[in-house]
Order: C-alpha cells, then structure tokens, then sequence
C-alpha cells in the first residue's frame, strides 16, 4: 500500500496577500493532526512560488517546517520563471531531480519537466532525463510492487514526447502519474494508467481549496478530493477499483470474478464503525486490520456480473459520517484482457469526466491545454 496527500498548486505570492499560504497552512494542520503516521508523505506537485522568488520560497518553508509529513516538491513552469531552479532548490532545501525514492516497495520518480524547456509552459523531458527514466523504469521490473511517477503536467502538454512518454509509463506499468498545472481536479484513463491533478491551492478557478488523497493498493489506483473545512472521518475505497479506472481486466481487484475483498483507507479520530454496502444488500461490517492503521477490510459475496455500486461509510464517535462510493464492474469472463491503449495517450482527452462524490466537477476551469481558462 502506498498512500499519499497532494496539496496543488501553491503559487504563493503577495500579490493576493499570501492567501494560498495561509490555505496551505490549514490543510496541513489537518494532514498533521489526521494523516500523519497513515499517509506517507505530503507533494507539492509545482508552481509552488509564483514568480520563483527567493522570499517567496521563504515564506513557504514557514508553512513546511510544521509538517509532520515527509514531502516531495517538484518544479513548475512559474518556479522557472527566472530561467534556472536556482531558487528552487536553495529556497526549499528540495532534492536534485529526477529523484527515484523506494517508499513502500514503490518505485517513486520525481521528474523535471520545466528546465529542459525555454520557460512558461514549454514542457521538454529531454534526452538525459528520459534515459534515466527509462532505465528506472526498466529496473522496476524486479521491484515488488508497481512504480508512481509524479511530474507537473500531464504527458500531452509536453512541447515533444508526450505520447512516446505515455506508451513507456503504459508499457512498465505504471500504476499513477500524479500532476499539477491544470488548476482543477481531473482524472485520466488513457488504457494504460491512471493520470490525476488536484486543483490549484493559490488559483482557484472551480470549487474550494482542499487536498486529494491518493493510494495504490496492488494494482488499484484510487483518487478522492477534500474540500478545506469539511468534516472527518474521510474515507477513501483502495481496492476493488472502481470502473472508471481499470486498466486491466485480468486482475481481479480491478475487475473482481466473484467473491472480492473490499479495502479502504478510513482516516480521523475515534473511528467506531466502518461498513461496506453492495447496491441494496444490508450492510456488511468491516473490520480495521490494525490498531495502528487506518485500513479496513471485508469480505463481500460475489454479485451477477456486471456493473454494481459499493459504498464504504465510516462513522466516528461524535456521530460525523463520511462515505466513497465507487461502481463496481464484476465479470467471470476468464478471457478479459488489458485495455487497449487508446490513441493520443497521457492526454485530457481521456478525462472519466465529473464524479461529484470524489470531488471532480468536469469544468476544466484551468490554464491548460483543454482547459476552459486558456494561456
């Protein structure tokens, strides 16, 4: 299992009086008192200083230094925008990217997209970084569970190479590219792994600030947004996955052939009840794995194939309720097989579209390519 927040894109700047940081500080507040010791790490996916300012970086650092989270941060086209990552690095104290991190036997790569570019949103991988990816990539064969690759924006905003990058995530693998830049949350499912964004902190164009939660759990990978000030317990399905997002078939906690296990990430205080419905079957109890984690389990008897909806609700000692809701898709038909990989992969084209109940609108109120706010 591997599980991670995401908080978006900073763009931390005076120009709205350090509004975004002040977000920032209250979403951390909640990951420090909720997922520390559950989630493992915190990222920072880019654009985290507006203009990549060295006081800029400073001020962020204030709001870092009381996370009691690990966490990644990775480079936007605004933190280039004095044409070097000079202040990047000195201002967070940031690792050199690319950076591979084994966390969880996950193989994590943490990819540079801005510098082999010219600055603003031309996006490059470039010769050098790519041959490192590959070789990671190739070397996650041996490793015992799937790679997560984390980069700013999704492969089909690179300037060149976007779709070759896609096949080479699809071809290893690759359970999750996690991004930023798009300003809004949105989902992707190309046939060959699954794409998330969580929505700017600092420039919101849709819906509240919040974080989304992320885990992989086998060869699931499971998304859900948190609006800033919502209540918890918040709960999060980790397996089986839901219909949107499977990539292959044959692996039955993608698309289960009977009886199936449900798994989910339930976080908050004083937890003292967590169930798992099938469509209108009574529900089923589900029981915590640990004391010390956050992870419930269940065992559900196989319905019909088809499609079926699965609901896990939590509910914490002072009565406040939080329930994820995915749709099943069984199928005991032995021959199903991987998607195919659909045609302009790693692109917005391949959107799950709005899903209200994890937290995507379907506005794409955002500056990138598909997005309805444009450069």
């Amino acid at each position: 299992m591997l599980v991670w927040v995401h908080f978006g894109d900073l763009h931390a700047s005076d120009e709205d009086g350090w509004e975004s940081l002040r977000r920032l500080a209250a979403l951390a507040g909640d990951a420090n008192r909720f997922l520390t010791g559950k989630a493992d790490f915190a990222f920072l996916p880019g654009d985290n200083a507006n203009h990549g300012e060295p006081a800029q970086y400073h001020r962020i650092c204030d709001v870092l230094d009381e996370f009691t989270l690990r966490w990644f941060a990775i480079p936007g086209d605004h933190d280039f925008e004095p044409k070097s990552l000079a202040n990047f690095y000195e201002g967070l104290g940031a690792p050199m990217l690319p950076l591979s991190v084994s966390i969880n036997g996950h193989r994590c790569l943490f990819l540079d997209i801005v510098s082999p570019g010219t600055g603003g949103p031309d996006f490059r991988l470039g010769e050098a970084q790519t041959e490192w990816l590959r070789d990671q990539l190739e070397q996650s064969g041996s490793d015992p569970e799937r790679p997560v690759v984390f980069m700013h924006a999704f492969p089909g905003d690179l300037a060149e190479g976007g779709e070759a990058l896609a096949r080479l995530f699809a071809e290893h693998n690759v359970s999750s590219i996690d991004t930023g830049h798009t300003h809004y949350n949105e989902v992707l499912n190309d046939g060959g792994a699954v794409y998330t964004s969580t929505r700017s902190t600092g420039q919101i164009e849709e819906g509240p600030p919040g974080f989304s939660l992320h885990a992989i759990d086998g060869s699931v990978a499971s998304w859900r947004f948190k609006p800033l000030g919502s209540r918890w317990p918040f709960v999060l399905i980790s397996s089986p996955a839901d219909r949107r997002l499977i990539v292959d078939s044959r692996r039955p906690d993608q698309a289960p052939r009977g009886d199936f296990t449900v798994r989910a990430q339930v976080f908050g205080e004083d937890v003292v009840h967590v169930g798992v419905r099938l469509d209108h079957r009574p529900p089923v109890p589900m029981a915590r794995v640990t004391d010390s984690t956050c992870l419930w389990t269940a065992d559900v008897e196989g319905p019909a194939d088809g499609r079926h909806t699965l609901a896990v609700t939590a509910v914490s000692s002072t009565g406040d309720i939080d329930s994820d809701i995915i749709e099943v898709e069984v199928s005991r038909n032995a021959d199903a097989g991987r998607k195919e990989l659909k045609s302009n992969p790693g692109d917005h084209l391949h959107s799950v579209g709005a899903w209200p109940e994890r937290g995507l609108l379907g506005t794409q109120l955002g500056p990138n390519k598909n997005g309805t706010i444009k450069w």
